[in-house]
């Protein structure tokens, strides 16, 4: 026992972690899909730490305004974030300056999960699929309106490149999150929204909005019948989204291995696992080196899509 708890100590990790209630920060709006997921998380892991974790939603920004709150958090494991790779990969090619590094501010811990995105129209929309709604659009005498969870978000990013496939046609409606979007579809003052299976399949099984393509590379185990894009004959939006967890730089290699190992627990955990390919997320849980090799390689194929696409913070 002596010998491990100084092992424990000598590899950075105190020997009582965790002792008091860890911070888990969610740059998104409540009820969203990633808020609902890291509650979920938070849950899970404060009975494997036998300590409360917190989840902390400071949405705003496009995440900037809770990831700037882990990065100038104390490094010591008692806060952390869990967002989509728009925080460390589209903000960073969307703004002239940050305050926050997303290399030297952040210790990755884990990619979480792989997720895709919804397309959803009202119901009573008089086409059924992609292309029928791009004949629409075509034809409708004014721009479509579309909403995203953000400027310079993801789902902004694939409107812009949904809209190569009818230029001019679609104009982009920003939201703080997707609620609010789909509730304004339902009501029938936005044309379209992207958004997620999670904030989505609730209102198509009520018959309130229907869903016409999916995101992906592939159909997602969320909505299996959906077809996606590029099934449909629409290039570009097969880009794959994810969540990724990440720790203050400086933030003990031991405290970061050990995170990475409960949070990967979680969501081995199968009813956890069937919860996130419910809301269209797929579960991955790396290791920190792997989820840095993803960064390194997804940056710049974002930041490339990003100025193809013209998509620019207003």
């Amino acid at each position: 026992m002596a010998f491990a708890l100084a092992a424990g100590a000598a590899w950075g990790q105190p020997a009582d972690y965790p002792n008091k209630p860890i911070r888990l920060v969610s740059p998104f709006n409540p009820g969203g899909a990633i808020d609902v997921l890291n509650r979920l998380i938070g849950e899970r892991l404060s009975a494997r730490l036998d300590v409360q974790v917190v989840v902390d939603a400071r949405p705003g920004a496009n995440t900037i305004i809770g990831t700037e709150i882990v990065a100038r958090a104390p490094a010591d494991g008692y806060t952390f974030l869990i967002t989509t790779n728009s925080t460390h990969t589209n903000n960073p090619a969307l703004y002239k300056s940050l305050p926050y590094d997303p290399v030297k501010d952040f210790a990755p811990i884990t990619q979480v999960s792989l997720g895709s995105v919804l397309f959803v129209v009202a119901k009573d929309a008089p086409y059924d699929d992609i292309n029928g709604f791009i004949a629409w659009a075509k034809g409708l005498g004014r721009p479509v309106s579309y909403g995203s969870w953000g400027i310079g978000s993801s789902g902004h990013l694939y409107g812009t490149l949904l809209e190569k496939a009818a230029p001019g046609r679609l104009s982009h409606v920003p939201y703080k999150g997707e609620v609010q979007a789909i509730g304004d579809v339902h009501g029938g003052s936005l044309d379209s929204t992207f958004c997620s299976p999670v904030g989505a399949k609730p209102q198509i099984a009520a018959g309130r909005i229907k869903a016409l393509a999916m995101t992906g590379a592939q159909r997602s185990a969320a909505m299996p019948e959906l077809a996606t894009f590029k099934e449909q004959g629409v290039e570009g939006l097969d880009l794959t989204l994810y969540v990724a967890a990440y720790a203050p730089a400086g933030t003990p290699a031991a405290i970061v291995e050990r995170l990475q190992r409960e949070i990967k627990a979680v969501i081995a955990e199968p009813d956890v696992r069937q919860k996130m390919l419910d809301q269209g997320q797929t579960p991955v849980g790396s290791t920190p080196a792997e989820l840095q090799a993803v960064l390194v390689r997804e940056a710049p194929k974002w930041a490339e899509l990003i100025r193809i696409s013209g998509a620019k913070v207003e």
